[in-house]
């Protein structure tokens, strides 16, 4: 039976449809990239508690003897065993910052899954709406073949009426040859794009994914302030770097706060034995921060530095999002308003225009190569206009990706 399915779906003119929906939970349950970064977020959280814990404990045990001749515990004063622990405590306010420094990477760790999610589903829509456009621009050439072989047809007839000369008859031949050429091109463009694809989305079977079902129009309403300003506020990209700006500025207050002692407090029992009284002891320790000029200063401006660097790159990731927010809008509106011209200009009117130049031709008031032209011409609209579309879905793609949003995210918080 496996092997019966394996066969159905290797086989080109049986593959199953391929659904866009499918292929990107299927991204987001194997994708490499996603599960190691996901892995990443989950010990960044774990690393929270640890920092904000007191340093271990220690304990000290051993034996202190009078004399080197004979084991004098219990009968000297001075022999004894001793047993202490001791424990660290961090100048008030420390645990806490470490704590939080923590926090703030673990959420701007989060921020950066969250942006290499969203770049994979944009990424597995660009590849999907790809390899629909390779399908499709197939059956746009296998459509239109069969008016290449009415040309052909006719400069055969007229040719063999003496009409036409045989160039013509060649040159339609020639044409056709050309359009076989282009779907083979295409055919191996689609076996490149799945292979990318698999990659994506983490399948390693090599039968064919299938045949794309062609999407639907994606509403996009948003203007181009508003895209700007949902960027602002939702982008994860900006979010990680803005997270990582309050980690470094954490990290300058814990640096600072270094100048200063911690303080350890030591315990100890000594057991002497026989007549003579246990004792005990209770000290204080505290470091003393001697040498601040190389350890301290140095590390309250290495800390200062990296705040400065996250910074600008908070403005770079700004400003990077915000260019792709004005480049993908610009290329959503201009294949809106192309498509709209193919497809109730350019195209009804250049079929119009071949179909009586076919007629011109049959009765030898058009030459060949103005049918041709005009046939080739009808094509190219065709398939600019469906590379418009895929163009405006791969735009919104990105567009969703660099904002903070997608199908999927839309879909989990109205399921939650």
């Amino acid at each position: 039976m496996i092997l019966l399915l394996s066969l159905l779906f290797a086989t080109p003119g049986l593959s199953r449809d391929l659904r866009l929906e499918d292929l990107i939970e299927e991204a987001l349950r194997n994708n490499p990239e996603i599960l190691s970064s996901l892995s990443r977020s989950q010990a960044a959280a774990y690393r929270i508690p640890q920092a904000g814990s007191l340093p271990d404990p220690m304990f000290t045990f051993g034996y202190q003897n009078e004399g080197y001749r004979t084991y004098t515990y219990g009968e000297m004063q001075g022999a004894q065993y001793i047993l202490s622990a001791s424990q660290t405590f961090p100048l008030a306010g420390k645990r806490a910052l470490k704590a939080e420094t923590a926090e703030w990477d673990s959420n701007s760790i989060k921020a950066q899954h969250e942006a290499l999610r969203l770049n994979i589903i944009a990424r597995v829509k660009e590849l999907y709406f790809d390899l629909f456009l390779a399908y499709k621009s197939i059956d746009l050439i296998r459509d239109r073949k069969s008016l290449f072989l009415k040309i052909e047809d006719v400069a055969v007839g007229r040719y063999a009426s003496g009409t036409a000369p045989q160039q013509e008859v060649l040159m339609a031949q020639a044409e056709k040859y050309m359009l076989i050429e282009k779907e083979e091109m295409f055919k191996q463009k689609i076996e490149s794009l799945e292979a990318m694809l698999k990659s994506v989305v983490g399948r390693y079977a090599a039968f064919s994914l299938g045949r794309p079902v062609e999407p639907a129009m994606t509403p996009f309403s948003l203007r181009l302030k508003e895209a700007l300003q949902r960027a602002a506020e939702k982008s994860p990209a900006i979010r990680a770097r803005d997270l990582m700006a309050e980690a470094a500025e954490s990290r300058k207050q814990l640096a600072e706060k270094e100048y200063y002692p911690d303080f350890t407090l030591n315990a100890s029992v000594f057991p002497r034995g026989e007549e003579f009284q246990d004792m005990w002891s209770l000290t204080g320790t505290v470091n003393v921060p001697l040498y601040f000029k190389t350890r301290q200063n140095m590390a309250v401006k290495e800390a200062a530095a990296t705040l400065l660097e996250v910074r600008h790159e908070l403005d770079a990731a700004k400003l990077m999002v915000t260019a792709t927010v004005r480049d993908n809008f610009s290329v959503l509106k201009t294949a809106e308003k192309l498509m709209d011209l193919y497809k109730n200009g350019l195209i009804p009117k250049n079929y119009q225009d071949f179909e009586l130049s076919l007629s011109g031709y049959a009765t030898g008031k058009v030459d060949a190569i103005v049918v041709i032209s005009r046939l080739k011409a009808l094509l190219d609209y065709e398939t600019q206009y469906w590379g418009q579309r895929v163009e405006r879905e791969k735009a919104i793609a990105r567009l969703q990706a660099v904002i903070g949003d997608s199908e999927s995210e839309r879909k989990e918080n109205t399921h939650g």
